[in-house]
This record gives C-alpha cells, structure tokens and sequence, in this order.
C-alpha cells in the first residue's frame, strides 16, 4: 500500500473542491444541507484560504496506490488564551474507509504539526466521535483529555 500525503498546491485546489462534493453529501446526514438548483452543493467558503494563508492553514491531499482517496484541512488557530492545531475537515472516500487509511493519515497529519492539538466531532456524528477517539487514544498511548461544548465532543493533546 502506498500512501502519499501531499501538502497540496494551487494546481490541486480543483481536485479537493470536486472531492468536496463527495465530502458534502457524506456530512449531509449530520447537518442541514442540500445540493442547489445545479445539483450540486454549495461552495466550501475558506477554501481559498487554504493557499493564500499561510503558517495558518494546510491543505494536504491523500492519495493511496496513485490515486485520490481524501484530503485534509489543518488549521493553526491563535487566541489570547491559546494555540493549538485543529481538524478543520478530514475525508476518506467510502472505499478506502475501514481499512487503517483514516488512522495512517491522521497519525501523519499529528506528526507533521507538533504542539498542541484540538480535535472536535458534531454531537450528532457518533461514527466521526468513535473513529477519533480509537485515533486519539492509540496515538497518544491514552494522554489527552475531552470535553463537551457548545454540541461538540473535543479531544485535547499534546504530541
């Protein structure tokens, strides 16, 4: 099996944005949102961001044995309080789900990016919560913390 994790370039932005579409319709069941007059759902709106922010956002593209599987959003957010990378998005398509390639990716995304870490799933997304719970825990050998807020469940550590 050979995975790539591609911090991904402009001329990749085209790719993400149509795997979105699949990535929407997944996510689809735990929010409220609909394909438009197109057929199509709507735009995802920080999207450009991911290549015009930099030290701040990260694009990366997974690709398996050559070919596009998923991609990830990384986020570095700053506060008064805090800074802490975050999970902005995460998507495996269905084929490669259940097979390790979710957990291979977001084990290299946690080394990619060392410091502190927040990770967060929608309250109603329970397959999302137990996939990054299993993730967290095995990672970090059972060293991180979660809390519940404002309908979300937050994991927290340290790498």
């Amino acid at each position: 099996m050979d995975l790539q994790i591609i911090k991904a370039g402009v001329n990749q932005k085209e790719i993400i944005k149509n795997m979105m579409q699949f990535y929407f319709y997944d996510f689809s069941q735990f929010v409220e949102a609909h394909v438009g007059e197109t057929g199509l759902f709507g735009e995802y709106p920080y999207l450009d961001y991911y290549w015009t922010e930099e030290n701040v956002r990260f694009p990366y593209l997974v690709k398996l044995n050559d070919k596009n599987a998923g991609f990830v959003f990384v986020r570095f957010i700053q506060s008064e309080h805090k800074n802490y990378f975050s999970i902005a998005e995460f998507f495996i398509m269905k084929k490669y789900r259940m097979t390790g390639l979710g957990r291979q990716v977001a084990e290299s995304i946690f080394d990619l990016h060392r410091g502190q870490w927040e990770v967060f799933q929608l309250e109603q997304n329970t397959p999302a919560q137990a996939f990054w719970n299993k993730v967290i825990d095995r990672y970090t050998k059972g060293q991180f913390t979660e809390r519940f807020e404002e309908g979300r469940r937050i994991q927290e550590f340290v790498n």
